[in-house]
């Protein structure tokens, strides 16, 4: 038997709204030298991103099984797709309804043994995402996507037109005749006089606060928690305590949040605070997503120590020294062996820079508390350890930080509950 033939398929799928108007695109590669071996793209009408990028999948896989019907392959599979790549893999649960189909077409299409999976940075699935961004914008005019008018390939062109000079790569025979037969037909359908067109996402930004050439952001969206019933007797709770679930008004705000969620359509990921009440609040908003929870420690409450349970007046009564010293610096710990906000600081800091990491040019939804939100609005804007006091933090309430490529983050949203009225 000869050798497999070694194929990427990156994938990739989007959808304007989740749910909304959506497309993928794929793309199959010769891993030797980068070669485009075949692309797809489709609009596929309304649709959430999670269908999209499952379809996306698809459409690449389906691509490889018809260029080398007769050949074995073992193909690598790149997505930015966290859910697909996770599920695929086995490793989490397909729990959403819509995900279960498209799934078990995708593991028939080639055998389970000649697949693998990896997820990757947005930046580095960009030929994919251009031809899913191709393929929604043709649907925006009623059209379907045209393999003679994308430039998805414009950044491989030298590449590609290398390896046609060179004999094919891989096993003689079928497979690359078949190859080579789908490279010249994908060349004869670009005109030959095109010119290469800039790709709108590359494109200078104009206007007020444009960041031209850092691409998109890591978006945070930071959602607080529901009520709890400490929650409205204005309580310490923080990750020393009891650990309290969420009340019904808090199930409730987690509901409203989760419907917000789904009509803004822009959450891609969800990362909760290993606590009780975030972790029901970002299911909440992941069962209506479709999307799994990722629990981050680095977001977990203050630790109060022995203020933990207790109103601002019963710690000033029963602990008025340590609470003054308390509120004069953030070096100083609650009484018992809390945390200080310098303490605070440090973990949601590294955790924020782990986070910007996994999630460069996406928008990920972060379900934490209090502090580590008020601390990563401080940290964006500079602001000085006092500024922790100064702000306003609502159960249910919406803050929003995007990170830039160079460093610089930018507040967008604070302490927003229109969609609590």
């Amino acid at each position: 038997m000869p050798a497999p033939r070694r194929l990427v398929v990156e994938a990739d799928g989007g959808s304007r709204g989740n749910p909304g108007p959506a497309g993928y695109g794929a793309v199959v590669l010769d891993p030797l030298d980068t070669a485009t071996l075949a692309e797809a793209a489709e609009y596929i009408g309304v649709a959430t991103n999670n269908v999209a990028e499952y379809r996306g999948l698809i459409a690449g896989l389906k691509a490889v099984r018809d260029l080398f019907p007769d050949t074995p392959v073992q193909v690598r599979v790149r997505m930015d797709s966290k859910l697909v790549v996770e599920q695929m893999s086995g490793r989490w649960k397909i729990k959403h309804p819509d995900m279960k189909p498209l799934a078990e077409e995708a593991a028939r299409i080639l055998p389970a043994s000649s697949v693998t999976y990896e997820w990757i940075p947005r930046a580095e699935n960009k030929h994919a995402d251009r031809l899913a961004n191709e393929a929604m914008d043709a649907g925006r005019w009623g059209e379907q996507w045209d393999p003679g008018a994308s430039t998805a390939d414009v950044e491989t062109t030298r590449t590609r037109v290398l390896h046609e000079q060179q004999p094919p790569s891989g096993p003689p025979g079928d497979a690359a005749a078949g190859a080579a037969k789908v490279r010249a037909a994908l060349a004869a359908a670009r005109p030959a006089t095109a010119a290469p067109q800039a790709d709108s996402a590359d494109a200078p930004q104009v206007g007020w606060g444009s960041a031209p050439d850092l691409g998109a952001p890591a978006t945070f969206v930071l959602l607080r928690h529901g009520e709890t019933a400490l929650t409205p007797e204005k309580r310490f709770s923080g990750s020393g305590g009891s650990d309290p679930e969420l009340s019904a008004t808090g199930r409730q705000q987690a509901a409203r949040a989760a419907e917000a969620f789904a009509a803004r359509g822009t959450v891609q990921e969800i990362v909760s605070s290993p606590l009780r009440r975030c972790r029901e609040t970002a299911e909440a908003v992941a069962g209506r997503l479709g999307l799994e929870v990722r629990i981050e420690d680095g977001l977990r409450e203050t630790d109060f120590g022995a203020w933990e349970g207790l109103t601002f007046a019963e710690v000033r009564e029963r602990h008025g020294a340590d609470l003054t010293a308390w509120l004069a610096s953030p070096d100083v710990a609650p009484t018992g062996g809390g945390e200080s906000f310098a303490e605070v600081a440090e973990r949601v800091s590294a955790a924020r820079d782990r986070l910007i990491a996994l999630h460069a040019g996406r928008t990920a939804l972060l379900v934490t508390h209090v502090t580590p939100i008020k601390t990563l609005v401080r940290l964006a804007l500079g602001a000085p350890p006092e500024s922790l006091f100064r702000m306003e933090l609502s159960p249910a309430s919406v803050s929003t930080v995007a990170y830039y490529a160079d460093g610089n983050p930018s507040l967008r949203l604070l302490n927003d509950t229109s969609h609590l009225r």
